[in-house]
């Protein structure tokens, strides 16, 4: 697959995207909850990086939260650099792990930025309609 294929929608009028990778059962519930509430469209939720790149390639999200524990063996640096890499979608970090090594790690990725948690909802909303207003 391709980066051309993966080009989000051109309708500028049109919700933004959002894919929530997120193993934390009650924090993807609230970034989900607040999200929706801002009109942005949630096209899903994963725990690990096998739900996350199956729901990437099927929904083409215009942007990936991508916390970096993650419920599986390849954490969410891994997830997004592969999500990346075969589909061109953008993450922006929502993590408490933003250590030299991981922040190194993840540029790969090239992230559109980080969200330190613990995070309140005002800030997830910011970081999220910055990326959307692009």
């Amino acid at each position: 697959m391709t980066p051309e294929a993966a080009t989000p929608r051109s309708d500028s009028n049109a919700p933004k995207r959002i894919l929530i990778v997120e193993d934390e059962f009650l924090i993807a519930l609230s970034a989900e909850e607040a999200l929706l509430a801002e009109g942005f469209d949630v096209v899903g939720v994963a725990a690990t990086f096998e739900q996350a790149l199956s729901i990437a390639e099927r929904e083409r999200p215009d942007l990936v939260l991508m916390d970096i524990r993650l419920a599986s063996s390849r954490d969410g640096v891994d997830t997004a650099i592969e999500i990346r890499r075969r589909f061109g979608l953008a993450s922006l970090f929502t993590s408490a792990n933003q250590d030299a090594e991981n922040v190194a790690r993840a540029q790969v990725a090239e992230p559109v930025g980080w969200l330190p948690k613990p995070y309140n909802i005002e800030s997830l909303i910011a970081a999220v309609s910055k990326f959307a207003a692009r």
